[in-house]
């Protein structure tokens, strides 16, 4: 068993002296190595958890020393106090590093030679003394004041909240929040924080608060437990919860009574924190945008199917017969009418699998309303999908929340329905992905004027949000719906479009011929985990590059897994092929992850200012480590990540199928095991197969193939649109 250090002091120590030099902060934890002088003694090196520090400042540190096989002696923090210098040069030396903004080296020793040892006394009591000093004006005093204010408080909080055994980490993140008002939320409702401070889950404020003494029947732990519950099922795809769930998890997970679930539910919705809507069976209880929301699509679904709407005064087949002859194609019946239903339907829905000619009755359709002279827009939900249906229909198609025109700093679009958007028809691919909120934004843009197309695969993974709404709008009956069933002949020799249907109905899959070595799809058997692993970092780095001619570190060869934990999990898998594929290169720490040069990277958010988007990929071009800074391109177009920016991205060498989802790879390898029983469901194999382009092949045992196939129960949505769509169609119907 390997030994990472060993403790060679068992008592806490304390070190009183300062810092000279920081060799490394971790923003995301607060992990920070810096060198410590103790006067008369030589640099030391600790490591702990720190809020953000400065060169100069001074520190009592309790702790341990201990000796890192690596690294040597160095001591080890558990705890510590911000101290301020005595002393006349040890002052000096304070107010130079820059941590008081607004002083500089040469102000503070002008300032240090007006007061001497009395300058922190002036400093806190009498700053308004300052200004006899040259270079302190009426603007650098009010900036001086406020910034010397700032650090006794944050100096101040780390003590209160390292006497309750608070990370210092957290500490400088409720700091940043709420500011001289930090004693004040911490001390009436702890809760607050996960409402207001991200990253701050409602078991790290019930941790903080517990210590602070909050009576753990208290009816705000209570509500913020309920408001936790609501959003851990956003998070997981559902709309609402049901009331009798969240009361069961109250009285199981934090050992409530009724009467205090009650009381704190009715709060909730009195305080409109919470909307509750009575079921045959039960109570829906929503967060009340996602209530708002459905409500709102609802409404503008319905009304869009009964709508007035303009029809080309042409002969529609003829064009459609026009447009064959200019794509080289005949289309089949089903792919004549979906393109004919686009200009009889106010709205509609096309859905297919792979192969079955999505894409070609896109351009169908731009081609008609070309003839017509009428404006149409191209959507999707990803940068990536909108990319790829820009290169296939040779037309301008952007990410959806570019054609609302998204105002980041505002966290609102500028097409709504005060402003909405400008043409005849808007065709959105890829809708699979279209989460309740996004549906929500889109519908308010769509003027009564404009058709709305949409285009997608109902038996992929439903979008990462809320809702299943593809899902909902075929089976409500209340809109058109086109299915494509039937391949395209150029598709028909692929396996993977083949085996992608055949899972679809439940089928076994067919396998290439022995020794077929032309095939897209292969199956690779292994029983056992550990040679599984092994077959997935060989395929990566050795077998697909030399087959498909391209590099190892290629964004075109992906490792798609069902889950992120164990042997061949994304987890294991990012960190064995990033030391197999990128070990040379000497990276960026964060914590415990590492960002190396040329490494492949995911967003794992999105970010409207930098126009990267969730589950997009790129490679590390550049690392800047004396500023932290890390540039990433994603298809050749750089994005800065500054150090606060850092947690936006993680390795992409394995991803997951959601993550995955609305992208193509040349390659795709899949590990199949019986170890991911529990995600082991039809539409995630479909999903992952279906991303390869060129080649996919799984790697895995017989039994986890066959349970994939069989499982056709994907986990179950809490969503009403679909019953209300179907209420509100049956109201109107005469």
């Amino acid at each position: 068993m390997a030994v990472d250090s060993l403790n060679i002091g068992a008592m806490p120590e304390q070190l009183e002296g300062t810092i000279e030099s920081i060799l490394f902060f971790n923003p995301e934890n607060g992990y920070t190595i810096f060198k410590f002088s103790q006067e008369g003694a030589p640099a030391q090196t600790v490591i702990g958890n720190f809020p953000p520090l400065s060169p100069g400042e001074r520190l009592r540190i309790t702790g341990q020393w201990e000796v890192n096989p690596k690294f040597g002696r160095q001591f080890k923090a558990e705890s510590f106090v911000p101290v301020l210098p005595s002393g006349a040069k040890g002052i000096e030396k304070f107010l130079s590093c820059g941590l008081i903004k607004g002083i500089g080296p040469v102000l503070a020793k002008r300032i240090v030679q007006t007061f001497g040892e009395r300058t922190l006394e002036v400093l806190s009591g009498d700053a308004d003394k300052m200004k006899g000093v040259e270079g302190v004006g009426a603007v650098k005093l009010r900036e001086i004041k406020k910034s010397w204010a700032a650090h006794q408080d944050i100096r101040d909080l780390i003590i209160f909240l390292q006497d309750h055994d608070v990370s210092t980490s957290l500490a400088t993140k409720i700091y940043r929040q709420y500011g001289s008002k930090s004693y004040h939320v911490l001390k009436t409702n702890p809760y607050q924080l996960c409402l207001d401070i991200w990253g701050i889950g409602f078991k790290t404020a019930d941790q903080i608060a517990l210590k602070l003494g909050m009576d753990p029947a208290s009816i705000e732990r209570v509500k913020a437990f309920l408001l936790y519950l609501l959003e851990k099922d956003n998070e997981q795809g559902h709309v609402f919860s049901y009331e009798s769930e969240l009361a069961e998890r109250c009285r199981q997970e934090i050992g409530v009574d009724d009467e205090k679930i009650e009381r704190a539910l009715a709060d909730l919705k009195a305080r409109k924190l919470a909307v509750a809507e009575k079921l045959p069976a039960d109570t829906a209880v929503y967060r009340p945008y996602y209530y708002a929301a459905q409500e709102e699509v609802v409404r503008g679904i319905h009304a869009l199917t009964r709508a007035e709407f303009a029809r080309p005064p042409f002969d529609v087949d003829q064009v459609i017969g026009e447009a064959e002859k200019d794509m080289g194609l005949r289309f089949s019946e089903t792919q004549r009418r979906a393109v004919r239903e686009s200009f009889q339907k106010k709205i509609l829905v096309i859905t297919g699998g792979p192969g079955t000619g999505k894409t070609t009755i896109i351009k169908a359709v731009v081609a008609v309303f070309d003839k017509w002279g009428r404006k149409v827009l191209l959507a999707a939900p990803t940068g990536r999908a909108a990319k790829r249906l820009t290169e296939t229909t040779g037309r301008e198609a952007k990410t959806i929340h570019r054609t609302l025109e998204f105002l980041p700093k505002l966290g609102t679009f500028r097409r709504n329905e005060r402003h909405p958007l400008a043409g005849d028809a808007i065709i959105i691919d890829e809708f699979s992905m279209v989460d309740l909120a996004l549906m929500h934004s889109l519908l308010k843009a769509i003027p009564a004027s404009m058709r709305l197309i949409i285009v997608g695969d109902k038996d992929q993974l439903p979008a990462l949000g809320p809702g299943t709404l593809l899902r909902d709008l075929i089976e409500s009956g209340q809109v058109s719906v086109v299915r494509l069933d039937e391949i395209f002949r150029q598709e028909r020799d692929s396996l993977i479009v083949a085996n992608a249907h055949r899972i679809n109905q439940g089928e076994k899959i067919v396998y290439p011929q022995r020794g077929d070595t032309e095939s897209d799809f292969y199956f690779v058997h292994q029983e056992d985990e550990q040679k599984a692993f092994k077959t997935i970092l060989d395929l990566c780095s050795v077998s697909i590059p030399r087959k498909l001619g391209v590099p190892a570190l290629s964004t075109q060869i992906q490792v798609i897994s069902p889950m992120y934990k164990g042997l061949v999990g994304v987890e294991r898998l990012n960190a064995e092929l990033q030391q197999r594929l990128n070990g040379r290169e000497e990276g960026l720490k964060i914590g415990t992850r590492e960002i190396r040069l040329h490494d492949k990277v995911m967003q794992i958010r999105n970010n409207y200012e930098k126009d990267v988007y969730n589950g997009d990929i790129g490679s590390v071009v550049h690392i800047d480590r004396p500023r932290y800074r890390v540039i990433v391109h994603y298809d050749g177009r750089p994005v800065v990540y500054e150090k606060d920016d850092l947690d936006d991205i993680t390795l992409a060498y394995a991803v997951s199928v959601h993550k995955a989802q609305g992208s193509e790879y040349q390659a795709v390898v899949m590990p199949l095991m019986t170890q991911h029983f529990i995600m082991l469901q039809r539409n995630l194999f479909y999903t992952a197969l279906t991303r390869a382009k060129k080649l996919s092949i799984v790697v895995g045992s017989y039994k986890a193939l066959y349970i994939a196939i069989k499982n056709d129960k994907p986990l179950k949505r809490n969503s009403l649109i679909r019953e209300k769509l179907l209420a509100a169609g049956e109201a109107a119907a005469p």
